[in-house]
């Protein structure tokens, strides 16, 4: 049985590919920084809590030795966690600002996938998807005609910028794992205020492809709900 572990899985994008998964057959583990509403979802969904804050090294420690007594070893990381920090007009952001969504957005990526390497190692088929965004892609960003190109957001745009690089880089240097960037798209969640036109199930297409499309896929791709895509 293929077990999956998700970061941010108390809510949106994470929640949905959480639900979706189990209906697949995955034993899904959810990943959550407060405690009760982590508790809370993974009771709904028929999975298990795995406290962790993708911010605090030792937090992340914590949930990878709880993962590694409890089930020994894990076949897909999701690496969904993310906040999107301040939107708009630049000229008043400041070091902060950025160094707190990075925090979450990649440097929590990194905190997460290399305490979670050695039990992604144990498996057949070890997958490691990260949900990035195509709001940091220069060419989606300068399209006229794709949503992206209308929003203002800095910090975040740099910081899916910054989470597709490094996804290829995981890429090109562990050959042994399958690692992927997924773009959920303009979907409706917390993070925009519900604004999105996509529904939470259509914003999880690509992530849920990406953890069920099994050996013999290429690794370092950028893949939409329609498929893979070019990054630039």
């Amino acid at each position: 049985m293929t077990i999956t572990f998700i970061t941010g899985a108390n809510k949106g994008l994470g929640r949905e590919t959480a639900r979706r998964l189990i209906e697949l057959g995955h034993t899904v583990l959810v990943g959550a920084r407060d405690p009760e509403l982590g508790a809370a979802a993974a009771d709904t969904l028929g999975a298990r809590f795995v406290q962790i804050d993708v911010t605090d090294d030792d937090s992340v420690a914590a949930a990878a030795a709880e993962v590694e007594e409890h089930e020994g070893r894990i076949d897909v990381l999701i690496n969904n966690a993310g906040i999107h920090g301040p939107f708009g007009d630049p000229s008043e952001l400041t070091s902060g600002d950025l160094l707190a969504v990075l925090d979450v957005n990649l440097l929590g990526v990194v905190r997460t996938t290399t305490a979670f390497l050695p039990l992604l190692r144990r498996s057949p088929d070890p997958v490691i998807i990260n949900v990035s965004s195509a709001m940091g892609s220069l060419a989606a960003t300068h399209d006229r005609s794709r949503a992206e190109s209308g929003v203002i957001a800095p910090v975040y745009t740099s910081s899916k910028a910054a989470l597709t690089m490094l996804t290829t880089q995981y890429a090109k240097a562990l050959t042994d794992i399958r690692i992927n960037a997924a773009d959920p798209g303009y979907t409706a969640t917390d993070l925009n205020g519900n604004s999105g036109p996509q529904t939470v199930t259509q914003g999880t297409d690509a992530i849920v492809t990406l953890a069920t499309e099994g050996p013999g896929h290429g690794s370092g791709r950028f893949v939409d709900r329609h498929g893979e895509i070019a990054w630039s």
